[in-house]
């Protein structure tokens, strides 16, 4: 990662790829030029918070990742929030409909592996980085459930741990707060204090989300549950503040802008200063019209090989290079603008891709590996050449198979399933080779032996294995 290191690129940080900087007072920024200066010794609290809905990275993410890690090397601590309880609620933003709830084993899961993946673009040292589950204080102790073989003690006498008693000291002795921070106390919210913020917010204040109106108007149903999750995502902002000492703030897509401006009324209903809210563009998918997803098969995953993410980014739209850059990579503003205004005297775009390729590849994966993968581009879709690796297809050999039986075995084995419509649809149109020969028919059947090689579309390659 590029460290942010100067004073004066301050500027550029809450500018480059921002949807909106909210700052009234310049506290925020005050404060950090402190921290910069070395006059402020406290923390500066960033809050990210994550619905662990899906367990993959992709670059729609990194664009904030990235940003939070620039606030590191100046000095402030990111404490990503997980929001194990109301994603199980589910934030209805962007949504025509309520979306379905997630199983906490599910959400358990989607967790760890968020957690593998960030450190690759944060800095995970405790210094700077902290992680805690909003389940810490929206569960309460009679939500708790003692597993099979848990023992709990008290006063050396052995309790039910499904009795009241002991599910409190499985509660107090399961908290984040104090078996992963150390607190003493124990924060959290209880009816009375949702009931009390809730008294200070308008139902004209959540009405007015441009999703909600849209699906009242569309006749859609709209669920009290949905309504209150910007107000508990700002609790979550106010909790924050209460465990950490601070939350000065938050950090999100500019989906997200409702509900973190949401967050600064809830801190002043509850007497704590209001977070700053820093929300970024949104990266747009590799289809070049909706925002990057997995559900949309539109993302480039962070932890996609350096051949496969050099790939995809050589199919994005031309029309998309431009913002790629902006949130994508590290180039200044003003070489950005130099390679872009090339593409208007003439420049392929291919090439300038190619340049974003190696550039956001070297990120993850480093200037070398970004290397190999753009000669190994070259050599495979500019000189026809064979790939260096590809999956290897395990079926019989040296037996008849259908060739439609043959990519659906091996567009399982890749992640890359395909109807038996669809599989027929690629062979009749004569997107699949065998043995450099194209196949047409999808009736065809072959004997296949070891070392074959199958190529459908593009870029999906197989050998037929032993």
């Amino acid at each position: 990662m590029e460290p942010t290191k100067t004073i004066t690129d301050i500027d550029d940080l809450f500018s480059r790829g921002v949807g909106e900087f909210v700052d009234p007072d310049g506290k925020f920024k005050e404060k950090l030029r402190k921290k910069m200066e070395g006059t402020y010794e406290g923390d500066i609290i960033i809050k990210f918070g994550v619905d662990p809905t899906r367990p993959d990275i992709h670059l729609g993410h990194a664009v904030i990742f990235r940003r939070l890690r620039q606030l590191q090397d100046l000095g402030c601590k990111i404490v990503f929030l997980v929001g194990d309880f109301t994603v199980q609620i589910g934030d209805p933003t962007g949504k025509s409909q309520i979306r379905p709830e997630v199983s906490q084993e599910d959400a358990d899961n989607n967790i760890k592996t968020y957690l593998d993946q960030v450190g690759k673009i944060l800095n995970t040292d405790p210094k700077v980085f902290s992680w805690i589950r909003n389940s810490d204080w929206y569960y309460g102790v009679t939500d708790l459930e003692a597993k099979d073989g848990i023992k709990v003690w008290l006063e050396n006498r052995l309790i039910n741990p499904r009795s009241f008693a002991g599910k409190a000291i499985l509660y107090e002795n399961t908290r984040m707060q104090k078996t992963h921070l150390g607190n003493q106390g124990i924060h959290d919210v209880t009816l009375r204090g949702l009931l009390f913020t809730l008294r200070h917010i308008t139902h004209g204040q959540l009405i007015q989300r441009d999703m909600f109106q849209e699906r009242i108007k569309n006749g859609g149903e709209l669920y009290m549950h949905e309504m209150i999750y910007p107000v508990l995502q700002g609790i979550d902002s106010y909790l924050i503040h209460l465990i950490y000492g601070s939350c000065d703030l938050e950090a999100g897509g500019s989906d997200q802008t409702f509900n973190m401006l949401m967050g600064r009324d809830v801190m002043k209903t509850n007497g704590a200063p209001p977070q700053a809210v820093l929300s970024f563009k949104l990266l747009t998918g590799l289809d070049g019209k909706n925002k990057m997803s997995k559900s949309l098969d539109n993302y480039v995953a962070i932890t996609d090989s350096p051949t496969d993410m050099y790939g995809k980014i050589m199919s994005l739209p031309d029309a998309s290079i431009e913002t790629w850059f902006e949130l994508c990579t590290y180039t200044p503003v003003k070489a950005a603008q130099e390679i872009l205004a090339s593409l208007k005297d003439g420049t392929n775009p291919r090439d300038i891709k190619m340049r974003l390729a190696r550039e956001i590849i070297s990120i993850y994966h480093g200037e070398e590996k970004a290397k190999h993968a753009e000669e190994q581009f070259v050599s495979v879709f500019q000189k026809g050449e064979l790939p260096e690796e590809m999956p290897t297809l395990q079926i019989p050999i040296h037996e008849k198979i259908a060739i439609t039986e043959m990519l659906e075995m091996g567009l399982a084995q890749v992640g890359e399933e395909k109807s038996k419509s669809d599989i027929r649809r690629l062979v009749e149109q004569g997107a699949v080779t065998y043995q450099g020969e194209k196949i047409t028919s999808p009736n065809e059947y072959l004997t296949p032996s070891a070392g074959d090689i199958v190529k459908v579309g593009k870029k999906t390659w197989f050998k037929i294995g032993e």
